[in-house]
């Protein structure tokens, strides 16, 4: 069976992305339109709800926007790769790993994580749910992104401007993050989330030091790290990582990935952990993650058209 998919907002990065994994694939065909007219409400209306999916990669407001274009009896089906909906009632989270594969399957309106979110919560929710790690701990996350993850004007700024060698942002806390970050952890409190981009084109790094011996009902590093190993266990995308050695690395020559690889650290005594995600911020961080959903709703192979 064929399934069309519309993606609002194709000309972004995302959605270029998401348009690379669906080439030549059977099973999609791409519902497009005109430079003329892709920003014309009637035709972006009529493309919604055309298509047996609609992928939105829009900002928050055009994203909303886009939803209420949609007719219900239209049957359209929706990702949205934008923060609009990550906590929204009656939208589903798309990671399947987590959240499970039925209910992303099964999703008529699914909200793609976002990219520092998808290693946080990688990390941190499955330790919770199994009980290794307190939920009313005040977590703290620290990450490196590629720049390409803020859209072309911040591309265009890094590539034009080859003096920046580290941009920390978001200084009054409160990242758009933060929310789905708290939430699909089941967190007492919102992590303190420091973010920053490197000047490269793409890769993320993201770590959650534990000072193991202060944090109530802690389990040590060997059982956290068997504990991600074994929730992953069955996942193709999500895997624990190789021993680095003495550093871990992230390079500007990395090949694209749809991977998602985890590593935990701890010091020999066992009192301190550090916990790391790496990731492809356009990848298991963006395109990547709305393909493999689209994949599992339309009944098709997980993982077929990523990059693993």
């Amino acid at each position: 069976m064929t399934h069309t998919v519309f993606i609002d907002g194709a000309v972004g990065t995302t959605g270029l992305e998401i348009a690379e994994r669906l080439a030549g694939r059977s099973e999609f065909v791409l519902l497009t339109l005109d430079e003329a007219r892709r920003k014309d409400a009637q035709a972006r209306r009529e493309a919604l709800n055309d298509a047996d999916f609609a992928i939105l990669c829009l900002p928050d407001d055009a994203a909303r926007e886009a939803v209420t274009l949609i007719d219900p009896a239209s049957g359209t089906r929706v990702i949205d790769a934008s923060t609009a909906h990550r906590v929204t009632p009656g939208w589903v989270y798309g990671f399947p790993e987590v959240v499970g594969r039925e209910a992303v399957a099964e999703a008529e309106r699914v909200s793609n994580p976002g990219c520092y979110s998808t290693g946080f919560i990688a990390l941190i929710a499955p330790l919770v749910r199994e009980g290794l790690l307190p939920a009313d701990w005040p977590y703290t996350c620290n990450a490196v992104s590629g720049y390409s993850g803020g859209g072309k004007a911040l591309i265009a700024r890094f590539e034009e401007d080859t003096d920046i060698a580290w941009r920390g942002y978001a200084l009054g806390l409160g990242h758009k993050h933060v929310p789905e970050m708290q939430e699909r952890c089941g967190l007492a409190v919102p992590p303190l989330f420091s973010p920053a981009v490197v000047p490269a084109h793409r890769g993320m790094v993201v770590e959650v030091p534990l000072p193991l011996t202060a944090m109530p009902k802690a389990a040590g590093p060997a059982s956290l790290r068997e504990g991600l190993a074994a929730f992953y266990a069955g996942s193709r995308v999500v895997r624990m990582g190789e021993d680095p050695g003495a550093e871990l690395l992230l390079r500007t020559s990395t090949e694209p990935s749809d991977a998602l690889e985890l590593h935990v650290f701890g010091s020999a005594d066992g009192s301190q952990a550090r916990l790391v995600a790496v990731l492809d911020n356009l990848g298991k961080g963006a395109s990547g993650a709305a393909v493999q959903s689209l994949n599992l709703m339309a009944g098709v192979e997980e993982t077929a058209g990523l990059r693993l």
